[in-house]
């Protein structure tokens, strides 16, 4: 007769378990409850069952103690605390699974007493400490899995005694020190993942002996050393990830066995040619190699992948010639081959990989025409040609690339008129085909490119004629140049209303006439029009219009009678001014010396940038030392941030963008949008811009300096944490969401910040919350789709514009709920939202996911507390017109909410405040 055995699966059981102590106490011996709705502690009866050896309450929300089983799984629930010492004594435990919940504290060394244990999962937790060597008593352990935790310190060689071990993952947590050698006793090994850690030194040899491994990742560490040749013995291998660590030498003949299906080692110094068993490893998926000092020939380096989906080798010293046989990698969506020194023509069979989304071969020596089968590849969204040597003209067929977002044509010897098809391009974002020797005029169809956002640049060609009124449907357009051509008329006056220009050029054409009256030409610098017949207009460098029509004959006479009368009268005052103009030259240069000394120590410093902008950039340059690292105090995707203390006392904070090779666009409009959003826009919640600086040397922006730094390192630290009480923690929602609210509702265009994170929320010594890092804002246009490119932090971006690519204020309200939800639990909530959104939600009670290194909220500030909660959860509702806007958020968060009758505080859940009519 079987032993008894209870199993409900996913039923929506609900509320305490304690109903199970009537069912065959003293017979049941398994007891399976996964995926239910059962929350509250492990009721003391299951002391009862005295036979039960197997219990599974996984997927559940419950808390407590545990009996003694051999079989513990607890994952997927809401524990939180740390994992209590005595699990030490359950001597019969073969299986403890605790991943997938909240736990803290550090990994008792009592586990190392569990010598039956099989399996300890601990991943995806809050826990921090070092590894205890004591886990290394585990001898018949098969799996450990301690990733996605808080560990720091080395990694005990004693876990080299686990010889049994088929999975060791310790990925994502802060470990440091060396691979321990002693990982090559891992006979049995199969998966292996340290990267995301802080390792140091090389890769021992003893990990050739892993001849079962199949996965071996170690990418983001910070190894150095060359690859082991040993390495060669791992033919099992189907997965190696190098990436982002500092290895250098030649790469060893990986792929010996044929089973290499994924080999990443982007952004390391790997030399020499590449291995000539990459030619014959027929079963890779996916190779990125970009970013090293590779040096080979591309016609012999590569075969014939019928697997293949993904290939970067950008960035490195290819040379050669491309092969034909690229056209037999069927799978392909994406080749990147660009930033070497490959010649001769593309292979017209490019044409024939259909799935290609993404064709980069710019900066090489490519020559000769571009291929007419690329109009094949309709799957297409990104093809980059530039800076290489191609000729001819641009084929008729790539109108048919219905889905390209990025042409780059630009830096080549392409000739002969632009083709009108390529207005068919209806998807393009970036066009870019500056520096070629394009004649004919500028296609009207053009001016159907009606995304168009980022660029469109046909500067440095022949284009000739009159610029198509058609130009004025690029509403989104931002950038335009056709500067450097023969483009004859005026600029239509219809140019007024394309309102998110941001940067236009019209220089060195024979454009005439009066400027269209709108803000991006009156803002526009001289040089963007300089070098034209007869432009005219309201601008710095210009002539004003003259409107009055007087005929030439009439003109003449009155000039002569003007001459006769004026030109003594002329002669007396110029003299008269002369001698007035010696005396105040004099006076000023005196009156000016005085003015600098007291600006110069004045408590706003950049308000003499408009007198003497040299001085501040050499202070600011004199007291970073030249932007050395040890004045750093942040570093983001587009810049570094330095602290600069200024002569007159002034702390300021001080963003340097990165300056590549070349310049960088991304880097470029990161810089104009900051300045143009913070220049517009006043509020006491959004940092302020004291100025800006453009150098050939340094381009960088000045804000006002916040003492506490980023609400997300302060969240991070357990002192930090601790100083932001729930007072003002809801002071910071409610400062963030002012913020929000001027932007989207209080100014002449709503502006959506596009990249709101905690990152992006500073404080100053008063904890109060300033807005920042406006690189990514963009000014909403009205009756338009805005859509945009993807931007953002992974974690706050709205889940629709994954695939609507369409930028609303309701983004930032999804990134506004999930800041607000972080400021309350202390951590970002990506597992809390995604259980909230699953079918079978748990519902875990409010007190317990609040942050739990402060008391709960005194009865004062709980209705606070409770409402600010509900409006992060209504901030965060998939459907983005369901959320509410950022304008009622602040002024309900200001007036503190509606009363409303809920549970007692201890016993709220998720559940109803997600219910709740906010």
């Amino acid at each position: 007769m079987p032993a008894p055995t209870l199993y409900l699966h996913a039923n929506g059981l609900g509320s305490h378990a304690t109903a199970l102590e009537v069912y065959n106490r003293d017979k049941l011996t398994r007891c399976g409850l996964p995926s239910n709705q059962i929350s509250g502690s492990i009721p003391p009866q299951f002391g009862n069952l005295t036979n039960l050896d197997n219990l599974d309450l996984s997927n559940n929300s419950l808390t407590g103690n545990l009996t003694k089983l051999t079989v513990l799984n607890l994952n997927k629930n809401q524990i939180s605390g740390s994992i209590p010492p005595q699990f030490g004594n359950l001597m019969n435990l073969e299986k403890l699974v605790l991943s997938n919940n909240i736990l803290t504290g550090s990994i008792p060394s009592t586990l190392g007493n569990l010598t039956k244990l099989t399996v300890l999962f601990l991943f995806q937790n809050q826990i921090s400490g070092s590894i205890p060597p004591e886990l290394g008593n585990l001898m018949n352990l098969n799996g450990l899995t301690l990733n996605q935790n808080n560990l720091t310190g080395p990694i005990p060689p004693a876990l080299g005694n686990l010889r049994n071990l088929t999975e060791l993952f310790l990925n994502s947590n802060q470990i440091s020190g060396s691979i321990p050698p002693q990982f090559g006793n891992f006979m049995n090994l199969d998966k292996l993942d340290l990267s995301n850690n802080s390792l140091t030194g090389s890769i021992p040899s003893t990990l050739g002996k892993l001849t079962k491994l199949t996965v071996l990742s170690l990418s983001y560490c910070q190894l150095s050393g060359s690859l082991p040749q040993e390495m060669t013995k791992m033919t099992n291998l189907s997965q190696l990830n190098l990436d982002g660590n500092s290895l250098y030498g030649h790469l060893p003949q990986l792929c010996q066995g044929r089973s290499l299906q994924a080999f990443t080692a982007v952004g390391n110094h790997f030399t020499g040619e590449i291995p000539k068993s990459i030619r014959n490893c027929t079963s890779l998926i996916r190779v990125r190699l970009n970013g090293n000092r590779l040096a080979a020939n591309v016609s012999e380096a590569f075969g014939v992948y019928p697997h293949l989906i993904f290939m970067d080798i950008s960035d490195n010293m290819l040379f050669g010639e491309l092969s034909p046989n690229w056209g037999e990698c069927q799978n392909l969506t994406k080749l990147q081959l660009s930033g070497n020194m490959i010649a001769g023509r593309i292979p017209p069979e490019i044409g024939q990989l259909t799935q290609l989304s993404v064709l980069g071969l710019s900066s090489n020596h490519l020559v000769g025409e571009i291929p007419k089968e690329f109009g094949r590849l309709t799957s297409l969204f990104n093809l980059t040609l530039n800076e290489n040597q191609l000729s001819g003209q641009i084929p008729q067929e790539i109108g048919k690339l219905s889905n390209l977002e990025v042409l780059d044509l630009s830096m080549n010897h392409l000739s002969g008129p632009i083709p009108p098809q390529l207005g068919d391009c209806f998807k393009l974002q970036y066009l870019k085909l500056s520096k070629n020797v394009f004649n004919g005029s500028i296609p009207f169809q053009i001016g159907n490119l009606v995304y168009l956002q980022d660029l469109l640049d046909l500067s440095h060609n022949s284009l000739n004629g009159q610029i198509s009124p058609q130009f004025t449907k690029l509403i989104r357009l931002e950038k335009l140049n056709l500067s450097h051509n023969m483009l004859s008329g005026s600029i239509p006056p219809s140019f007024e209303g394309m309102f998110s220009l941001q940067s236009i050029d019209f220089s060195f054409n024979a454009l005439e006439g009066p400027l269209p009256n709108s803000k991006s030409f009156q803002k526009a610098p001289a040089k963007a029009f300089i070098n034209n017949k007869g432009l005219c207009g309201e601008v710095q460098g210009l002539r004003p219009c003259n409107a009055s029509s007087i005929s030439h004959g009439d003109a003449m006479k009155g000039h002569r009678v003007v001459i006769f009368i004026i030109l003594p009268v002329s002669v007396a005052l110029f003299l008269l001014f002369v001698i007035i103009g010696i005396s105040c030259i004099y006076y000023q240069k005196r009156r000016n010396i005085k003015k600098e000394v007291l600006k110069r120590s004045s408590e706003n410093p950049f308000s003499i940038w408009n007198y003497d902008g040299i001085a501040v950039f050499e202070d600011i340059v004199e007291a970073t030392e030249g932007f050395d690292n040890k004045y750093c105090i942040g570093i983001g995707g587009y810049g570094k941030v330095y602290k600069a203390n200024l002569p007159m006392g002034q702390v300021v904070a001080v963003k340097k963008l990165h300056l590549l090779e070349g310049g960088d666009q991304s880097n470029q409009r990161s810089f104009r949008n900051e300045i143009q959003a913070l220049t517009e826009i006043r509020h006491r919640n959004i940092v302020k811009l004291y100025g800006f600086c453009c150098h050939a040397r340094y381009s960088f922006l000045v804000y006002e300096y916040m003492e506490r730094g980023s609400l997300a390192s302060i969240l991070s630290n357990d002192e930090g944490a601790a100083q932001l009480d729930w007072t003002l923690r809801v002071k910071i929602i409610k400062s963030v969401a002012h913020a929000l609210s001027y932007m989207h509702h209080d100014c002449t265009l709503p502006i959506v910040h596009r990249d709101l994170s905690s990152n992006n929320v500073l404080l100053n010594s008063e904890l109060e919350a300033c807005v920042s890092d406006f690189g990514t804002a963009r000014l909403l246009i009205p009756d338009s789709s805005n859509r945009t490119m993807l931007a953002g932090t992974y974690g706050y971006i709205a889940p629709e514009l994954a695939y609507t690519m369409r930028v609303t204020e309701k983004c930032d309200v999804y990134s506004f709920g999930v800041v607000a939800l972080e400021v309350m639990i202390g951590r970002h909530p990506g597992q809390l939202i995604s259980s909230l959104s699953s079918p079978n939600r748990d519902d875990p009670l409010l007190k317990d996911m609040l942050d739990q290194r402060l008391s709960n909220p005194t009865a004062e500030v709980a209705h606070e507390v409770i409402f600010a909660v509900s409006m992060a959860l209504a901030c965060i509702r998939p459907d983005p017109d369901s959320r509410p806007t950022m304008h009622h958020v602040a002024q309900e968060l200001s007036v503190g909410g509606p009363s409303f009758s809920l549970e007692p505080f201890h016993a709220l859940t998720f559940r109803q405040l997600m219910d709740l009519k906010v």
